[in-house]
Formats: structure tokens, sequence, C-alpha cells
């Protein structure tokens, strides 16, 4: 049986989660998996087309079975979208998993990824809507991390140390 995944990554958009996460696996000499990226591999679709053209609830049952999928086969670190933990399903497969929460303010998002168009779900007002968004999800990311490892003001090299200490893990 699959002991699923060294490490799940999960928090806002823009925390840096693909970033760290293919850090965290070099560093650990495993492979990296990103969710979000396995939807756009299967459809051939941007995720933000899927979420226009399809819309909010289609997207989020394909983010549904690709954390399954996920979870089930990979054995390595893991990358969850921003909104992977809506579900309850998702939030039940990764009770007990090894899942860092990358926590960031507003100020950093806006530094980092400048809350633009890309992001579907911020087009309008991205400021407001980014801290409803984190009000909604807050909690979420809480209830399935065993650690929270703030990103403010960090480097990526810095946060992914921060997640190894923090679940206790060395590097190869």
């Amino acid at each position: 049986m699959n002991p699923g995944p060294l490490i799940v990554l999960v928090g806002p958009m823009g925390s840096g989660k693909s970033t760290v996460g293919e850090l965290l696996a070099e560093r650990l000499g495993v492979p990296y998996r990103d969710t979000d990226a396995d939807i756009v591999a299967a459809t051939g679709r941007e995720i933000s087309d899927l979420f226009i053209d399809e819309g909010e609830p289609h997207f989020r049952e394909l983010e549904r079975r690709a954390v399954a999928a996920a979870v089930a086969e990979h054995t390595g670190v893991l990358s969850l979208g921003g909104g992977a933990v809506l579900d309850g399903g998702t939030r039940e497969l990764l009770a007990g998993l090894p899942v860092a929460y990358l926590s960031m303010d507003v100020e950093e998002a806006v530094r980092r990824v400048g809350l633009g168009a890309a992001r579907p779900l911020l087009a309008v007002n991205p400021r407001r809507q980014w801290r409803e968004l984190m009000e909604a999800r807050r909690h979420l990311y809480t209830e399935v991390a065993r650690v929270v490892v703030t990103t403010d003001d960090r480097t990526p090299e810095e946060v992914a140390q921060a997640v190894l200490d923090a679940l206790e893990l060395k590097d190869v």
C-alpha cells in the first residue's frame, strides 16, 4: 500500500507552494507533483480558462479527482491548489498526512503575484477578494495542517528549511 506523499503543501495562491515544493523534492531526493499541473496536463487547458469557460464547480470536481489520485499514487512532495481544501472529501484524504500550510498576509501576496488577471477569483478588487478568500479558507488550511509555516519576508530556501524543521525531516 502506498504510504502517501512525504509532504503535502497547502496554502493560498502565491504562497510559494510550487517553488518550495520543488526545492523540498530536490533536497529530499524525491519526485515533485502539483495537482494544478496535473489538471492542466489532463485537460490541455489553463486553470483560468477552465474557471471562465466551465465554471468553478466543474473545476473543483476536476481538482477533487486530481487530489485523490495524487494522494493515492504519489510518495514525494505534493502541492495542492489554493482552493483544494474547500472539499470535505479532500480534507478527509489529508487527515494524518504530513501537511504544511504555507501562510502569508495580503501585502506579501500583492508583492509576489500582484493579484493580477491570471487569478480568476481575484478579478475585481483583488485585495478585498484575497482577504475574503482567506477568511473563508484559513480555518480549513489550519484544520488539515500538521504544521504552519509563515512565508512572509522569507526566501523559498528559508521556507523549505522551515518546513523540513517543522516536520522533523532531514534532506539528503
